[in-house]
């Protein structure tokens, strides 16, 4: 009975974050949970079309990306520091036009 509760909090997720699982089909998928503003973020919505095009709308189970598991630290790498640049320049009004991702970035597999 114990194991069940540990792998049952182990399932469970905080508040305004998400389970998905990442991974390339030929390699083990990982779960990994990430805060939902990522949703909203550029470089990950790039991720989301791509896992459309991948698995579709009908995909069962929880969201996978199709993404290896190194780049998609990365990418959660570049979406933290982008964040914690923009709380900076905003903590002292400095507004630079374009953002830190005004370029196009490419991961391997992202």
């Amino acid at each position: 009975m114990e194991n069940i509760m540990q792998d049952n909090k182990k399932m469970k997720v905080k508040k305004g974050w998400l389970a998905v699982r990442v991974g390339l089909e030929d390699e083990e998928f990982q779960r990994v949970t990430i805060p939902i503003s990522y949703l909203y973020h550029p470089l990950f919505t790039r991720l989301l079309e791509k896992a459309h095009d991948t698995y579709g709308y009908d995909a069962s189970g929880p969201l996978k990306l199709p993404c290896s598991v190194d780049d998609f630290h990365h990418l959660r790498w570049r979406i933290e520091k982008e964040s914690r640049n923009s709380q900076r320049d905003f903590h002292h009004h400095h507004h630079h036009g374009g953002g830190y991702f005004q370029g196009a970035l490419s991961f391997h597999s992202c």
